[in-house]
């Protein structure tokens, strides 16, 4: 066993870089067992020196990141800043000097992940980012090593824990969006300013990252479809309980079945309460992967905070270690494919659309009428009036989102139509 230990720089200390110095430290003998020779944590770059930082030795702290990189003697960079600045000059001065790179961050990732790879290749290092998924789900490395020799075709999961634990309680409880967002926000899963978990944001990039590991092609934020589920009512769930549903926030990957395309989306949609994702509660994450040789996998877990996510950084730390020892690096970006991403009008799916109509003789034929002329054949209907108001909840076979998006159009300057309620995607059947 090598006795010079390895020397790591963390680059950030926030809830998951504290946790990720706790369990270096904490678990340093198993660390060096696992990985043949000693790891030991040489330097901590912050934005404030004078917080106190419990277990962690204050001579270590320093404000300068760069020069903490430009030492020398740095093996190993855990990135857990986020962002985008300083985050990806830091990444690429690692590189630059010989220091592999561990990092959480998705939204870098998602828009730079491209460059950071051949960043990384280019100087003989590696990239490793599991956190950046889903927490302490193993899910990144399984795909692009364990299903290294199969051909993965579509992933849908829940990636995001905040918007899973609120649908979850306005399924449950019958709470309103607003109601249950305060509740998760009141339990530390939701930010001061949900924005980035609630309007899919951050499902998006993971996604992005997912895909381009799945079908071994480029995928970038600007890529993925993403529809936020703020719309998202009291009253669709009893549609979706209606139908034997729920609702999750999914992100949705697909290759096409010719084999010459992707799609990514995020959004919410309706899953039969038989699908192994609709019995994901609370803030957990679970994505479903269906394979050709493999068939169907599910990978399911804590998706977010702080232990959860440094199990997943230090598990990317040994594996970073091992490479270092053995004088190799692991695997890189795989984009042979190039498969070019089809926009979301391709996508082709059920529906659920919920309409406000006069309860009148000929309403539900010139419905029924409008759908037929855009090429969306109806499944069921289901109508409900009184005092000359009604309700028509129409759900449809599978069809493109173009072909849905013109019925809508179509059904808006219809003057028995009084509005569109809700318009919703059917998945997982």
């Amino acid at each position: 066993m090598r006795t010079r230990p390895l020397k790591v720089a963390l680059l950030g200390c926030g809830v998951v870089g504290s946790e990720v110095a706790r369990i270096m430290t904490t678990h340093a003998d198993d660390l060096t067992a696992r990985i043949g020779a000693p790891v030991e944590l040489a330097g901590v770059a912050v934005r404030r020196p004078s917080k106190v930082r419990e277990g962690i030795d204050p001579a270590l702290i320093t404000t300068d990141a760069t020069a903490l990189l430009k030492r020398g003697d740095i093996d190993v960079a855990i990135e857990v800043i986020g962002g985008i600045e300083p985050a990806r000059t830091l990444i690429t001065t690692a590189f630059e000097n010989g220091i592999s790179v561990v990092s959480a961050n998705k939204a870098l990732l998602a828009q730079d992940g491209a460059a950071l790879h051949a960043a990384a290749e280019a100087h003989g290092r590696d990239l490793y980012y599991e956190a950046a998924v889903a927490g302490a789900i193993p899910l990144v490395r399984p795909m692009r090593e364990s299903l290294a020799g199969d051909k993965i075709n579509r992933v849908m999961g829940i990636v995001n824990g905040t918007t899973n634990f609120i649908l979850d309680k306005m399924d449950s409880t019958g709470a309103g969006y607003q109601e249950a967002l305060d509740e998760a926000t009141a339990l530390g899963y939701a930010e001061a300013d949900p924005t980035a978990d609630v309007e899919g944001y951050d499902a998006a990039a993971k996604a992005a990252i997912l895909a381009g590991i799945a079908f071994h092609t480029r995928v970038r934020l600007d890529d993925v479809y993403r529809e936020g589920m703020t719309e998202v009512s009291a009253a669709d769930f009893a549609s979706a309980k209606r139908m034997g549903c729920t609702i999750k926030l999914l992100a949705i990957l697909e290759r096409a079945a010719d084999g010459q395309s992707v799609t990514a989306r995020v959004h919410p949609a309706m899953i039969p309460l038989s699908h192994p994702l609709a019995s994901v509660r609370e803030a957990y994450n679970a994505v479903f992967v269906e394979a050709e040789a493999a068939g169907r996998l599910m990978f399911y877990g804590p998706g977010a905070g702080g232990a959860p996510t440094a199990s997943a950084v230090l598990g990317d730390l040994v594996a970073v270690c091992r490479n270092k020892l053995a004088q190799a690096t692991g695997p890189g970006e795989s984009a042979y494919t190039q498969l070019p991403v089809s926009p979301m009008g391709d996508v082709v799916t059920r529906y659920h659309i919920s309409l406000d109509v006069a309860d009148k003789p000929g309403v539900l034929a010139q419905v029924a009428t409008t759908f037929a002329e855009h090429g969306v054949s109806i499944d069921t209907v289901r109508q409900q009036g009184k005092d000359g108001e009604a309700s028509l909840v129409v759900v449809t076979h599978r069809a493109p989102d173009a072909a849905l998006s013109g019925t809508v159009e179509a059904l808006r300057k219809l003057d028995t139509v009084r509005g569109v309620a809700s318009i919703m995607r059917v998945e997982g059947e």
